[in-house]
């Protein structure tokens, strides 16, 4: 095994889409999980993947609403009680709702807010003093629409991932001297449920074949959490290699 075996990570959105990835790798490197999403039958039915590809490692779960404040602050208490080290928090739950100044409702702007960059502050800041005592990493699965001048249509989801940025660089300038590392990683679209779903609000017809594949995304966030310890990666962006 390499250099992440016998560590532990933590993984939100694991019940699908780019998180379900990570996680299957994080665990073909040796690496305990605990696994958070909304989904319970998927979440239990990754367990049972794991359990069974890799029979040694530790791997729990935990069903949460990230854009529940309270249930982030009890599954923290949770992992801090149950987890004898947090070596690795993986922030890859994301929510994009579609819409422009016109159309958009302030319940959805404050759904992406609450998801995309509150859940994201409260787990960090919850775990952060497990994560500094065994020099950690902390990993945001960010977007491409964060590194773009902003478009129409999507004013609450750029805004949240603009936000974003903010959160992950603030924490890497407050941990570095600590001997944390933070990454942000930006993919483009990327074929998940999600994505599709996009696709369909858009008009557009749906290839996933042409789309980044969330075990691309996977590998690039295990080679930034593989880096040598001299090292600090600190944004990856990763594309569709196909355009248009």
């Amino acid at each position: 095994m390499g250099a992440l075996s016998g560590k532990t990570a933590i993984v939100t959105g694991a019940a699908g889409g780019i998180g379900r990835s990570i996680a299957l790798a994080l665990a073909g490197e040796g690496v305990n999980l605990c696994l958070l999403g909304r989904g319970r039958e998927r979440l239990e039915g990754l367990f049972r993947q794991v359990a069974t590809r890799h029979p040694g490692l530790r791997i729990t779960f935990h069903t949460v609403d990230l854009a529940d404040a309270a249930g982030v602050r009890r599954v923290c208490e949770d992992l801090l009680r149950d987890e004898p080290a947090i070596d690795l928090l993986i922030h890859s739950a994301g929510l994009m709702v579609p819409g422009g100044y016109s159309e958009a409702e302030s319940a959805d702007f404050d759904a992406q807010y609450f998801i995309n960059v509150r859940a994201p502050f409260l787990l960090t800041r919850g775990l952060l003093s497990a994560i500094r005592a065994g020099k950690g990493q902390i990993v945001f699965v960010n977007s491409s629409a964060a590194q773009q001048k902003a478009r129409a249509g999507m004013v609450a989801y750029a805004a949240s991932k603009y936000a974003l940025i903010a959160l992950a660089d603030s924490l890497r300038d407050e941990v570095n001297a600590d001997g944390v590392r933070v990454v942000s990683i930006y993919p483009g679209r990327t074929a998940t449920a999600m994505q599709e779903r996009i696709h369909r609000l858009e008009g557009k017809p749906y290839r996933p074949a042409a789309l980044l594949q969330p075990e691309d995304v996977a590998e690039a966030v295990l080679n930034a959490l593989k880096a040598s310890p001299t090292a600090e990666i600190t944004d990856i962006s990763i594309r569709p290699f196909q355009k248009g």
